[in-house]
Order: structure tokens, then sequence, then C-alpha cells
């Protein structure tokens, strides 16, 4: 996770909640997929429930046909 994301502290605490997170959603990813989280500087001040709903609809747009994403 880059220096961008905040101090240290903050750094370890959204990783652990984005860890959390994905760990619950697991079930709905196709299995052998691999899934890349990047944290954003917004992450830092973001709400656990904002977090889960960024990754839901990042995880909805991913499973999508590539002729249906917008962009």
């Amino acid at each position: 996770m880059s220096k961008a994301v905040g101090p240290a502290v903050v750094r370890n605490r959204v990783r652990r909640q984005l860890r959390h997170l994905v760990r619950e959603r697991l079930a709905v990813l196709p299995e052998g997929s691999t899934l890349v989280v990047r944290a954003l500087p917004a992450a830092a001040g973001a709400s656990y429930a904002r977090l889960g709903a960024d990754l839901d609809a990042a995880v909805a747009s991913a499973r999508m046909p590539r002729s249906r994403r917008s962009r």
C-alpha cells in the first residue's frame, strides 16, 4: 500500500478493513479468479461501509462482460 494513503497506522487500518471486506466477498468471486485491490488516498478517510460499497461496485463491474462496462 502506498504511503500516499497516510502514515503507517492509517495504512494498516485501511489494509485490515479491506482484507476483512474481501474475505466476506470471496464466495461471489468465480473460482480461480485473481482480485487486486488498490487503496487510493481517499480510502484513509472513508468509512467501513463506504469501503464495502466501493468494493461491491468494483467487483460487480469486474464481473460484467467487457462490452457492457462503462468507462
